[in-house]
This record gives C-alpha cells, structure tokens and sequence, in this order.
C-alpha cells in the first residue's frame, strides 16, 4: 500500500479521522494506525438517512475506536430534512453536514486537520461529474484542501488518492478486519452513484480497458497546466497587496488567462460549482458599464469597487 502523504507527516501531530464505517474510511484508519499515528480523532456523522442501519454504523465506528483506545467523536443530523427546508440535493446536504460536523470537532480538539478516505476511484468520478456539469477544466479533489466551514478555517486530508477502491478492499480482507457495508451505493438514486455503479463500467466496455487511470492521469496533466497557470498569474501581478483582482492588470491579460485569474480568485475563497456560465459573465464586470455585482454561489458575491474585485 503506497501512500506518500503517511510516510511524510508526524505520527504524534493530532489528526481528525472521518470515518463512515465503510470499507474506505476502516481502510484509512487501520493505515494510520499501522503507520504508528498515535493521536487521532475518530469522527462519524450520522445523517439520519438509513434507520436502524445509520444507527449500527455509528455503533460500529464507535466500537472501533475504542478497540484501540481512541476518542470518539459521533454526530447526528437529519440530513434528508436539511435537503427539503433549503431546496438542495441530499449530496450537498450531506457535504454541508460533514463540514459543520468537521468545524465543530476541530473547535473541540483544537484540530484543523481532518482526514478523509477518498481513493482513485472516487477522484475518477468527481472527474467525470464535474465535466458533466459544466465545470471549468478537469476539476477533482485535492490531496490538501483548505476550506471555511462554520467560520472555521480547516484543511482537509486526502491520503488514499493514489491508491485504488479494490486496493483498500484487500488490505482489510487481508487481514481479517470488518466493516459495514450501505446497500445503497448499489442503488441508483444518485448521478454519482450512477456513474459508479453504470457510466464507468460502461466506458470501459466501450474502450475495453480500465478508465480509472486515465482519467486519472487527464487530472494530472490538468493540474499542470493549473501550475503554469498560476505562475503566469504571478509573473502579471493580478492580485493587490489586500490578495483583491487588480482590474488594470487583469484587462491587460488574454481572455483565457482572465478567465484563468478570476477562477482561482474564487476557488481560492470558497467558492464552488465554477462554471464556464459564471466565469463568463464574471468577466463583464470588468466593463463598468455593466452591472457592479454578480451573485455567486452560496449566498456571496463578486463586486467591483474602486477599480478591484473582490468576493463579499
């Protein structure tokens, strides 16, 4: 089991764990544990949305940590309900739940750090998701991700994204270990259970060879050209010392880098589900005969003032 970031990171730093019960997250902390990390957290939300069966994995992971001497931090939230009040999907429910439930556990443990057990395959379909949705670029999962949840500044841990779904699987089968398994990943009532469970197999039918690595490997190559992206941003000095768009340097940029500016500015502060859509009309507001604000996702906005863009 190759994984660099477990070789690289003190053993004795405190680290919180998210850990559903299934066979990924059992797999990530049994890694850690082996690799002799000695203060972890274990964190488990439930959300309320398979009955009897949530109720056993919280028991599960709970038992789990206490085999080995860890502390335990459980969460409840009814995920289903928080989807129908605000008029959103179970998936970003579910997503803004964990991240409250992160901000929450790290404010007690004093713990910014949060790992999680997303692999290959996992990156491979948020991949593909993303370009279904019209997202800018070969976007995916970061092994070290920084985010704002709760007003709480958190970085959250990717270690396994170099290792495969079936890779994890035999290294708890290989030693004997338990974990439980949602029947509902097999169903499929969610666009990315579907991709998992119909579209990928489907694909590589279709190319007669497994797509997880090349898709993979199109992420790389992406995050490459994000690289020199940034540097040429850097080199045209588009930021002013408050870290706002400076509009002078950012009209004298091509369209492409423009566009390239404006989308790191706003992933770099939070802001998700970047579109070509958005990007483009983000892009009028360099002309102040347009409109001086544009409404973003998450309730936030862009706004030109002062001959600067900045998100409120």
């Amino acid at each position: 089991m190759h994984a660099p970031w477990l070789l690289h990171t003190s053993k004795t730093r405190r680290h919180l764990v998210a850990v559903s019960g299934g066979a990924d997250s059992v797999a990530l902390l049994h890694l850690l544990i082996e690799a002799g990390f000695s203060n972890l957290v274990v964190c488990h939300l439930d959300h309320g949305l398979r009955g009897k069966h949530s109720t056993g994995d919280a028991r599960f992971v709970a038992s789990l940590a206490k085999s080995h001497q860890l502390v335990c931090e459980i969460g409840h939230e009814n995920v289903a309900s928080v989807a129908k009040d605000k008029g959103i999907s179970l998936e970003t429910a579910g997503r803004e739940a964990r991240h409250r439930f992160f901000a929450h556990c790290a404010r007690l443990h004093r713990c910014p750090r949060i790992l999680l057990a997303h692999h290959a395959d996992d990156q491979a379909e948020t991949m593909l998701w993303n370009l279904l949705r019209g997202s800018h670029g070969a976007r995916a999962m970061r092994e070290v991700q920084p985010i704002v949840a709760e007003g709480k500044k958190l970085e959250l841990i990717r270690p396994l994204l170099g290792l495969r779904r079936h890779d994890l699987r035999e290294f708890l089968m290989s030693r004997g270990l338990t974990w439980r398994e949602d029947a509902s990943n097999a169903e499929n009532f969610t666009a990315r259970n579907r991709l998992r469970n119909e579209a990928l197999p489907l694909l590589a039918d279709i190319s007669g060879r497994d797509i997880v690595p090349s898709l993979c490997r199109a992420i790389d190559s992406s995050d490459d050209q994000e690289a020199i992206t940034r540097w040429a941003l850097d080199q045209a000095r588009v930021l002013d010392p408050q870290g706002r768009l400076h509009l002078p340097a950012l009209k004298e940029l091509p369209p492409a880098l423009q566009r390239a500016a404006i989308a790191n500015y706003l992933s770099d502060h939070g802001i998700r589900d970047l579109s070509r859509e958005l990007l483009e009309r983000s892009l009028d507001l360099l002309d102040v005969k347009n409109p001086a604000c544009l409404n973003l996702p998450g309730d936030r906005h862009l706004r030109r003032r002062a001959g600067r863009l900045a998100v409120e």
